[in-house]
């Protein structure tokens, strides 16, 4: 989809990530730390009447497994069978999900390498006042920074500039030199000139 300059005053602009974040971690096979790729694929395995899953991992290099602890001991009755049967047909959309979440993988103990990705919505002009609301249906910690510095297409001295003089703001009250696009949407402030009193 082609960007248009906006002409409205309030602007929408989505996070969509290219792929799940990377996990490093230390591959026994190749003697280093190593990137491993979300597989798309669950394992199941069941303990009487309780259940393990995890989410399955590939070394970038040489496609060793490991395992990332989604459910350990739970019941089935705990899931819901519209769920287990999910797990067991390796549903894409739950895969993503898991893999989107870094809680999960920290508590893994391993370590998440931020995915590339693109800002889907209207380019806005520096010359017009507009209110930016940006989202993202996960909760990546992507610095706002580095999302306006990319869309604007702008330094990182620029947007100093920019802030320095209080023609950019958060409308929540976010410092944007340090903020993340942690809580999932955060609205940011574009003024034509005109500083903010």
């Amino acid at each position: 989809m082609s960007d248009k300059i906006a002409e409205e005053n309030h602007v929408i602009w989505e996070i969509e990530y290219c792929a799940p974040p990377a996990v490093l971690r230390y591959c026994k096979k190749c003697g280093k730390k190593e990137e491993y790729l979300c597989s798309g694929e669950f394992r199941v395995n069941a303990q009487q009447k309780n259940l393990d899953i995890w989410l399955i991992y590939k070394c970038n290099h040489c496609n060793t497994t490991w395992n990332s602890a989604i459910y350990s001991r739970v019941s089935t009755q705990k899931l819901g069978a519209d769920l287990l049967k999910r797990f067991y047909k390796n549903d894409e959309s739950l895969a993503i999900q898991y893999a989107m979440d870094l809680s999960l993988l920290h508590r893994n103990g391993v370590e998440a390498k931020m995915p590339e990705y693109t800002i889907i919505g209207e380019d806005v002009s520096l010359e017009k006042t507009v209110n930016i609301k940006i989202q993202s249906k996960y909760r990546l910690p992507l610095k706002i920074s580095a999302i306006l510095r990319k869309k604007l297409g702008i330094t990182q001295r620029e947007l100093e500039e920019l802030i320095s003089s209080n023609r950019i703001w958060s409308s929540t009250g976010q410092d944007i030199r340090k903020c993340r696009l942690s809580s999932q949407e955060t609205t940011i402030t574009i003024s034509n000139g005109t500083k903010r009193n």
